[in-house]
């Protein structure tokens, strides 16, 4: 049934509803950062008593989930997650992923390590046949930032440092982030390593090492399940 009339957000509540299904009594389920997320957390709240809690990615999630009654684990805590559901800034047809629009790629990254599945929530506008049309965003140690600028130059992008209020943007883990414009990502696994070895970088915003196993996909005709 295609469904004409709704929006970018009911879509975004249609995949957070959906991704309830791989949810596991009993455990504790991994937890990301954004809007579409929010949705599923909203839809986890339903549920709260057949789970154990949450490990979350960010300080904006754990606020959420705390106010919504679910318990917060420390990764630390945890040795095994079954599940880690996110969103993404995109998503080509093998599963590998851009993220880091809401500045939590590195805890995000952390945190889907540790899962043995990555569900993906997405609408359809994120599905892309090659990464690099959204902006990379990249976790650097501030005084790395520009030497780090002119190494993604020289590879043909153009990266600029993300600001908030006027100022650079600092993330939970207190870093900075550049966002890297005009590459196209043939290799993201290949991409991935090369980038996260240069000194100062904290998190490169390609998964392709911790990639989706499976994506929920917002789409007029109601949600697509992807499997990789």
């Amino acid at each position: 049934m295609t469904h004409p009339s709704l929006t970018q957000d009911e879509l975004k509540t249609l995949v957070g509803q959906a991704a309830l299904r791989y949810v596991v009594p009993g455990e504790i389920v991994g937890v990301g950062t954004g809007s579409t997320v929010n949705k599923f957390i909203d839809a986890l709240a339903t549920i709260k008593d057949q789970i154990k809690g949450a490990v979350s990615s960010s300080e904006a999630s754990t606020a959420r989930l705390q106010a919504l009654g679910i318990p917060v684990f420390d990764s630390n805590e945890v040795e095994q997650l079954a599940v880690y559901i996110d969103g993404a800034d995109e998503i080509d047809g093998q599963g590998h992923m851009v993220k880091g629009g809401g500045a939590a790629l590195t805890r995000e990254k952390i945190v889907a390590a540790q899962s043995r599945l990555f569900v993906c929530i997405a609408d359809e506008s994120k599905l892309v046949e090659q990464l690099g049309r959204f902006p990379l965003p990249v976790e650097v140690i501030p005084m790395a930032a520009q030497r780090i600028a002119r190494q993604f130059a020289a590879m043909g992008g153009s990266a600029t440092l993300r600001l908030k209020d006027g100022a650079p943007l600092v993330t939970d883990n207190g870093q900075h982030i550049l966002d890297v414009t005009g590459l196209r990502i043939a290799d993201p696994l290949a991409f991935e390593a090369q980038v996260n070895n240069w000194p100062g970088v904290v998190t490169v915003g390609v998964f392709a090492f911790q990639k989706a196993g499976v994506c929920l996909l917002g789409t007029r005709d109601g949600v697509k399940t992807l499997e990789y």
